[in-house]
């Protein structure tokens, strides 16, 4: 009611006279005055930008953790304050406008203080059509720690888990090949006596191709449980990813998928284990392929800032449900009828013990990106040394 109230006396102004114009203009610096006492109190920070990035307003707990000061609002722009942070919200800065309606993301400060910070952002548009975005910004640093030692603390359960999987995955073939080999014992038998061999053959192919699919299960055990040292060099990512697109070209050409890369000039380097980084590479493209099938596009695009590399796998495959968007990274989780559900997670693994950080976003129907982020050399350095 306050607002409509105070809305019909500002459709008068005209009309009100020096006195009741002074007691309005009272009234609003009063109002206005109770609402920053009341963002002030707010333990979260709240921000409110342009569509150029300029920090408009800002309450206490972002400034403080912002580290600016007052004067700077209405100059500081918050592009240039958390670099990578447009390129983490999909906010395109030439066309000024964001690919998505309501973001909610996770990101590292490093000034004034190292902290990790969750931002919630909702684009609306002021009384003067320009768009603006409102940021609420909560410090998660001492979630974030505890979450990392609750990590720590789930790795052993988590190689309770890993080792119960593989039990389970080896049990049907080690029973395939036991009841083949009470066949081909029957057919030796057989064969001693001068029947044919025909079955007996047949029963050693399929023992051979059993035994293959238990080296590869283990195989792929071992790669997620028992994680290599990094071995650091100075890369060029996409000289690695046009590697990896070599060895996989036949497959590609075979299933009628177009690739489009789209690579920003002077790409960063980056300081990286070349073979684990490898690994990562032809785990996603595989993943594509086996969500799209015959036919389908890859699109596989880069870009840096100053402080971040970027390189975004999309495909137009099947794409991923909401409920299993969230259980990609478990391990033995998998939507596909073949595969051992490894795969993510050890993607996951190397890029964390890279200091790099892997984003998901999926829409039934559609298709999947899968976005890799990596700190640049100076400040991977500095993260790795931690």
């Amino acid at each position: 009611m306050r607002s409509s109230h105070l809305e019909r006396i500002l459709g008068h102004l005209d009309d009100l006279d020096a006195n009741n114009l002074t007691i309005l203009v009272q009234r609003l610096a009063r109002e206005r005055a109770l609402l920053e006492m009341v963002f002030d109190t707010i333990q979260e920070g709240i921000l409110v930008i342009d569509h150029d990035g300029i920090i408009e307003y800002s309450n206490q707990a972002a400034l403080k953790m912002m580290g600016i000061e007052e004067k700077e609002v209405g100059k500081a722009i918050l592009w240039k304050l958390v670099p990578g942070l447009a390129q983490t919200l999909n906010f395109d800065i030439k066309e000024k406008e964001l690919q998505a309606a309501i973001v909610s993301r996770e990101f590292e400060l490093t000034y004034p203080e190292d902290r990790y910070v969750r931002l919630y952002l909702v684009p609306f548009f002021a009384p003067d059509e320009q768009q603006r975005f409102t940021l609420i910004l909560s410090d998660i640093t001492e979630e974030r720690s505890s979450t990392e030692e609750l990590i720590e603390n789930e790795k052993l359960e988590s190689i309770f888990m890993l080792a119960a999987g593989v039990a389970h995955e080896l049990g049907n073939p080690l029973n395939t090949l036991n009841i083949h080999l009470q066949l081909m014992r029957r057919e030796v038998q057989a064969a001693q006596e001068g029947k044919g061999l025909d079955k007996l053959a047949e029963s050693i192919a399929v023992c051979e191709a059993e035994t293959q699919r238990l080296d590869g299960i283990i195989k792929h055990f071992l790669g997620a449980i028992r994680p290599r040292p990094l071995e650091l060099v100075e890369l060029n990512l996409v000289e690695v990813l046009d590697e990896v697109l070599a060895f996989q070209a036949k497959e590609l050409e075979n299933l009628d998928i177009q690739v489009e890369v789209s690579l920003q000039e002077a790409f960063p380097i980056i300081l990286g284990d070349k073979s684990q980084l490898k690994q990562v590479f032809f785990n996603l493209v595989k993943n594509a392929i086996e969500a799209m099938g015959r036919g389908g596009k890859l699109t596989i695009s880069t870009h840096a800032d100053g402080e971040y590399a970027f390189i975004a796998f999309t495909d137009t495959g099947v794409g991923i449900s909401q409920e299993d968007l969230g259980r990609i990274f478990q391990p033995y989780y998998s939507t596909k009828a073949t595969g051992y559900g490894l795969g993510m997670m050890i993607v996951q693994r190397i890029m964390r013990a890279h200091k790099a950080k892997v984003g998901v976003d999926s829409k039934e129907g559609e298709g999947t990106t899968v976005t890799l982020q990596f700190p640049l050399k100076v400040k991977q350095s500095r993260m790795l040394e931690d």
